[in-house]
């Protein structure tokens, strides 16, 4: 008899569990197997048989522990789940502000050789055509400008004073908006909350039992999560993670260890059937433990309701999800410890007032798959914490994205494709009145189409029930209005119709597409306009934003773009639209974070942003990356690297996507780990004049290393070296010998050294205070 475990590492688990049902179980492998005895083998088959001739049962473990057991994808590493920062690509004509220049109009990026070096640079050009050359290293000081209603800005003049002063006044009123930050986090911080114990065997348990394979942004998210659950200060974190990503499940496993300590969870979600299907997948994640779920929604009787409520009260349910009838005021919890929230946008002004009265001193996790641009704001400025789902499960592809006048022929082949594979679609009309003209309609077109519709105004129980029979197949197209734009999970429908695409918002565009390509299967959506419309600007960028970001893990690009097309919104409630458009979003949240960073003080870690001139070739060939624009994202990448992972993750990222890469490309990845390595031990400058290169030390080196820390550095090189004080700052020269090959490496080195001291004063001076 042969016991088949999908996972080599289960193998050991398996046997455990038979022993402790007295079945002894030897492990071998397909060749050895042994006659007349049990035996635990790797293998993967989905079920098992027999052979009563050759006296064999194969039992796979699936059948054994009726359990699904997880595949191990290949993961597809989409390049498009591009990371976050890339939101605003520029494209020549685009504005773009210059910390130190102004806002001018970027022209485009070509490779020039100065002094026998070749360097790529930045065109950009200011009034009365003056044009100013940026080499990419200095690309940190540029910026897309991007403001509240994508106004033209006004062009500076290059020299000239006004720059300065528009920067001074915002500069000024970003005093107080930072000040009124503070308080905020000070609150923060002062509120007590539940310390959660470390995750125990209960908790891996849980986590192992889930059927599908963790993305790696899961598994970081679920971690952060926990982490935070585990400090004394109540957590208040975004997740943010695009539709089907598994939010969710994350969700769940923070809502297991809050339930496993006694303490009970509220899931808060805005549609009734989101509810229903939140609940059942409760039902079916927690049916192995004693744990109690229930629902409270217009779905339930009186009676039902009624005993959820006293099991809320005596704490005898563990877990409660519901739509805002949570909120009611007849709902009292015994001890609630956790607080999740669906798509918070969707909740009214006097049900965000009552859910901050509820979540005085209990954690908050928020989920969300396009943030508003205020939450996103409070998050990147750290009033929040923010926990990003990036990457998706394996086997999703992007969904095919068509911006296209409303015609009946694409209309009755899209119907008739999508049914061909035995799936569904829906069609979004946004007009009540003459719905059902349009299910005519397309009855008309595709005869054989099973056609129903839902709206608003029908009662929530009409709309249940054709949802669930739409759900259940009995329908091949669903005309419906924006109603179905949260949550209804039906991995079924892959194809979608949107009647006057270009009147909604960007985020509603996404939620909407969002219903869709939640299985392996490519998904279709048709966004339309009226034949012969001239569409609006503003309507035009938003389908225009549509169509480009087909990638999977948009969502959060999408309301950074929404941001930038609407504008930052009022992060506290004081208007702010004035400053953002007088040096465009990003600086303006950068001077408020340096603002917010210099108040707190406490925990703000100077690092210095040091000026390498080297007498290298480190630059992107033409013949390397042809593309101007995804030279410009590599660069940009290369300047944001913050630690050894980031790095490796370029270098792998540029070989996976354009080859191999010469010297000037290794140059200019080694060039960036020497600043990553300059910033923090406090270098201002590096210079080489051959054969000399001199490091200029910031003021604030002198308090931070003494001058046996610099030599001890530099004894673990091939350098001969001197070390002066000039105007109170240390200055190392450092003699190139003419047999060193590999001196720019041994410069890494003596930095990393410098970087590693200087962690380690730090780690001491904490442990020193927390004595």
């Amino acid at each position: 008899m042969i016991i088949m475990v999908q996972e080599k590492k289960r193998l050991q688990k398996v046997a455990q569990t038979l022993s402790d049902f007295e079945i002894s179980a030897t492990e071998t492998d397909q060749n050895n197997l042994l006659a007349h005895q049990v035996q635990l083998i790797s293998g993967n088959l989905d079920n098992g048989f027999e052979l009563p001739i050759a006296n064999l049962v194969v039992i796979t473990e699936k059948e054994m522990f009726g359990t699904v057991v997880k595949k191990r994808p290949r993961q597809t590493t989409f390049n498009n789940a591009e990371r976050i920062k890339s939101y605003t690509d520029l494209k020549p004509g685009d504005y773009v502000v210059h910390v130190n220049h102004g806002i001018g109009r970027y022209e485009g990026m070509q490779t020039m050789e100065v002094d026998g070096k070749h360097q790529d640079y930045l065109t950009i050009s200011y009034r009365d055509s003056a044009k100013l050359f940026i080499p990419v290293t200095q690309l940190n000081l540029i910026q897309k400008y991007v403001s509240s209603e994508d106004k033209h800005p006004r062009i500076n003049k290059l020299g000239g004073g006004e720059w300065a002063k528009t920067k001074r006044k915002v500069a000024s009123k970003i005093e107080d908006i930072a000040d009124e930050l503070i308080d905020l986090y000070a609150k923060r911080g002062s509120e007590k909350g539940y310390a959660f114990p470390p995750d125990d065997s209960l908790q891996a348990e849980f986590e192992a039992s889930f059927p599908y394979t963790e993305t790696p942004d899961q598994l970081r998210s679920a971690t952060e999560i926990k982490r935070d659950m585990e400090r004394q200060h109540p957590m208040d974190r975004l997740l943010v993670g695009d539709v089907g990503y598994g939010k969710t499940e994350v969700a769940l496993r923070a809502a297991f260890k809050t339930i496993e300590v006694g303490k009970q969870v509220a899931f808060l979600v805005p549609t009734t059937i989101l509810a229903q299907q939140h609940y059942e997948t409760m039902l079916d994640r927690f049916s192995d433990y004693p744990i109690t779920v229930r629902v409270l929604s217009r779905f339930q009787t009186k009676a039902q309701v009624k005993e959820t409520l006293a099991g809320l009260k005596n704490g005898t349910v563990d877990v409660v999800v519901g739509t805002h009838r949570l909120l009611s005021k007849d709902v009292h919890f015994n001890d609630l410890g956790l607080l999740i929230i669906d798509e918070e946008q969707r909740f009214g002004v006097k049900h965000k007032e009552r859910i901050k009265e509820m979540r005085s001193d209990v954690d908050v996790l928020t989920l969300t798959a396009t943030p508003i641009p205020r939450t996103l704001n409070m998050s990147m400025m750290g009033v929040r914490d923010l926990s990003v789902i990036e990457t998706p499960p394996s086997n999703r592809y992007p969904i095919q994205t068509y911006v296209i006048e409303q015609n009946a022929g694409t209309i009755r082949e899209a119907i008739e494709r999508e049914m061909a594979r035995g799936g569904q679609v829906f069609y979004l009309h946004n007009r009540v009145e003459d719905i059902e003209r349009t299910v005519e309609q397309i009855s008309a077109l595709v005869p054989s189409a099973r056609v129903g519709y839902i709206h608003g105004q029908m009662s929530e129980n009409q709309m249940e029930d054709i949802l669930y029979d739409f759900i259940n197949g009995e329908y091949d197209v669903l005309v419906t209005t924006t109603i179905i734009e949260t949550g209804v999970d039906i991995p079924n429908v892959n194809t979608l119709f949107v009647e006057n695409a270009d009147r909604m918002g960007l985020s509603q565009l996404y939620q909407l597409r969002g219903r869709i390509g939640r299985s392996s299967r490519v998904a279709y959506s048709y966004f339309m306009y009226q034949p012969n419309k001239v569409l609006t600007e503003i309507g035009e960028k938003r389908l225009e934003a549509i169509r480009d970001f087909t990638e999977l893990g948009s969502g959060f690009k999408i309301a950074m773009r929404d941001l930038s097309i609407r504008g930052a919104g009022n992060l506290l409630g004081k208007q702010q639209h004035g400053f953002v458009d007088s040096v465009g979003y990003d600086l303006y949240t950068q001077m408020l974070s340096d603002a917010v960073a210099k108040k707190r003080g406490k925990d703000f870690e100077y690092k210095t942003d040091a000026t390498i001139e080297l007498d290298l070739e480190a630059y992107l060939p033409s013949d390397y990356i042809q593309d101007n624009q995804q030279k410009i994202e590599i660069y940009k990448r290369i300047r944001q690297i913050e630690n050894q992972d980031q790095l490796t993750e370029v270098k792998d990222d540029l070989i996976d996507r354009f080859g191999d890469y010469g010297d000037s490309v290794a140059n200019l990845l080694d060039i960036a780990e020497l600043k990553m390595y300059a910033d923090y031990a406090l270098v201002a400058k590096i210079h080489q004049q051959a054969p000399k290169v001199t490091m200029t030390f910031s003021s604030r080196a002198n308090a931070e290393f003494e001058s046996k820390e610099l030599l001890e550095a530099i004894s673990k090189t091939k350098f001969r070296a001197t070390i002066n004080t000039e105007n109170e700052t240390y200055l190392i020269q450092l003699t190139v010998q003419p047999n060193m090959k590999s001196w720019l490496h041994q410069l890494v080195a003596l930095l990393k050294q410098l970087t590693k001291t200087r962690h380690a004063h730090h780690a001491h001076k904490v442990s020193s205070n927390e004595k």
